[in-house]
């Protein structure tokens, strides 16, 4: 297919939409890119002024009603109706595009508007189906005795109006071989699939030369049950290890305070760190660890491994699709201790293909999993979609 086609983007939010978004203007597939950040934040990430319809009213809601205490939180979960707000707004500013591409939970209005006038469905799906999802998180909360605070799991109506998106919906992106297979569980046709992975921006993420020689286990992201933080933090305190470190760089979820109080001492805690300053960080580290119980592809993965570390994550992080078991890190089971604490002694002990794992990591994401190759992969994949319904 020759002819031009122009593509709509809406998210609640941000995720890597803003990257979609860029890769989509350079191949002047872009019309418009509707979103709840303001249009200062998004023209940062390349996307065009003019390109950008911003319905705030999300970010202002959702922002504001995080800031009371838990009890005051608890009264009432907005969650549903902040998404459906944003869907509600959004319909009003799609167009008429020829693909419109939008998130489970956001969308359900809009997509229907968007078929209406003629163009594609695609649901950009970044983690597992909503009902593993919630399943496995439910497992989690009752394993550790922890409350889920609202918006940690999926309110019920999300649950349902996802289903329905997904249904609706002509295509699902997906990211990884894990999220696809927690689709095809559910009964989602395969034909429905299409399976892009996410990119690194090697401009922010690039290596530069480690100041010790410490052995640095680093972990980014939020910290919460979601991520696994409890066995991290169990096996690096178990295995002792003289000369090592175990960084933790991302903000601290209320429901993860009582682990860090129980192996105090045992971690360093970074808050927060801007993206371009998160590569020198992950430089002074020896090897990344993403032990998370569902994800859909962690891109932390992506920029520890282009910064050159190897990698040790579970099959739920996506990773599996990234990380070559043996040669750019290890792929776990989720939830399995012992097996985190086996390859961190490997790798401790063995520093030399420790340092050479993480620069074959680094060869691997620079060739072929950057933003750009994202871009190519995406804009090929819409033009042969569009070919096949003609």
């Amino acid at each position: 297919m020759n002819k031009k086609f122009k593509v709509v983007v809406s998210v609640g939010g941000k995720f890597y939409a803003f990257h979609l978004a860029h890769q989509l203007d350079k191949h002047d597939c872009l019309d418009h890119l509707i979103t709840s950040y303001p249009k200062y934040l998004v023209k940062q990430s390349g996307v065009p002024s003019d390109k950008i319809h911003s319905i705030l009213i999300k970010e202002i809601l959702e922002r504001s009603w995080r800031k009371p205490p838990s009890f005051v939180r608890n009264i009432y979960n907005p969650q549903y109706f902040i998404s459906d707000l944003f869907d509600k707004n959004a319909s009003k500013k799609i167009g008429k595009p020829d693909i419109f591409v939008s998130w489970p939970s956001f969308m359900l209005q809009s997509l229907r508007v968007a078929k209406s006038r003629g163009a594609l469905i695609i649901a950009e799906h970044s983690s597992s189906h909503v009902l593993f999802q919630n399943k496995i998180l439910k497992e989690e909360y009752k394993k550790f005795g922890v409350k889920a605070e609202p918006f940690q799991l999926p309110h019920p109506k999300i649950i349902e109006k996802e289903i329905q998106e997904l249904a609706e919906a002509n295509y699902i992106s997906v990211p990884s071989s894990f999220v696809e297979k927690t689709l095809l569980e559910q009964g989602i046709p395969k034909e429905k699939i299409i399976k892009i992975p996410y990119g690194v921006d090697l401009s922010y993420f690039k290596q530069i030369p480690k100041q010790d020689d410490i052995f640095r286990v680093v972990f980014g992201g939020g910290l919460s049950l979601r991520k696994g933080i409890p066995y991290l933090l169990q096996a690096f305190a178990e295995l002792n290890l003289p000369n090592s470190e175990l960084l933790l760089i991302g903000p601290v979820n209320e429901e993860i305070k009582p682990f860090l109080k129980k192996y105090e001492g045992k971690f360093k805690n970074i808050s927060y760190q801007p993206i371009r300053e998160l590569h020198k960080f992950y430089s002074q580290g020896s090897v990344f660890v993403m032990p998370s119980i569902e994800e859909g592809l962690a891109m932390v993965q992506l920029q520890a491994m282009a910064c050159g570390l190897p990698v040790v994550c579970t099959t739920n992080t996506g990773g599996e699709d990234i990380v070559r078991d043996g040669k750019d890190g290890f792929v776990i089971p989720i939830r399995d201790v012992d097996k985190l604490k086996e390859k961190l002694v490997y790798l401790y002990d063995n520093q030399d293909v420790c340092k050479l794992m993480g620069q074959s990591a680094k060869e691997r994401v620079s060739s072929g999993f950057t933003w750009d190759d994202y871009g190519e992969r995406i804009v090929a994949t819409y033009k042969k979609i569009l070919s096949d319904r003609r």
